[in-house]
């Protein structure tokens, strides 16, 4: 299981002070506003960044981490990726599971067929949509009930159902 959630996306500083603006990629995107620290991912490592100061800014986030007060030291990190630890992320509901845990599970179908390997899950207004990758082809699979029978994150493996007409 992944123990890291991304939950944003630095697109740019703000003035001279060192703040910078992150797009959240959260469900619960006010979580910047109590979050003491996230880790910054820079492609050569992961950096644990104290939060000093956290406001929303049109429909992003304005932060400023403690010992980067300046532009100088921050606009190097732009595009990065800001991440929390499973305990900073949001509780979920029963029956609910982060899409980080799901990525990479076996997907077998109700008859007991090998189907795939979940590759992505895609939010829609509607619902989730599982993307297998099954044969080297992308397949999708609606997160409802009557498709998505169980999921199992200790065996590894998403069992479902294909409604006719899905593939």
């Amino acid at each position: 299981m992944n123990d890291l959630f991304r939950v944003g996306v630095l697109s740019g500083t703000h003035g001279l002070k060192g703040d910078v603006k992150v797009y959240p990629t959260t469900d619960d995107p006010d979580k910047f506003m109590r979050l003491k620290e996230v880790f910054l991912d820079t492609k050569k490592e992961m950096l644990t960044m104290k939060i000093a100061a956290a406001k929303p800014y049109k429909n992003m986030y304005l932060l400023r981490f403690e010992g980067y007060e300046d532009i100088n030291l921050i606009e190097k990190y732009s595009k990065c990726e800001l991440y929390v630890g499973r305990e900073n992320a949001v509780p979920l509901e029963d029956g609910e599971h982060y899409i980080a845990d799901l990525i990479g599970l076996n997907v077998v179908t109700d008859t007991g067929e090998d189907f795939g390997t979940v590759k992505d899950i895609m939010r829609t207004g509607a619902n989730d949509v599982y993307v297998v990758e099954k044969d080297g082809q992308e397949v999708l699979i609606p997160s409802i009930p009557d498709c998505i029978l169980s999921v199992d994150l200790e065996k590894g493996v998403v069992t479902v159902h294909l409604l006719k007409g899905l593939i």
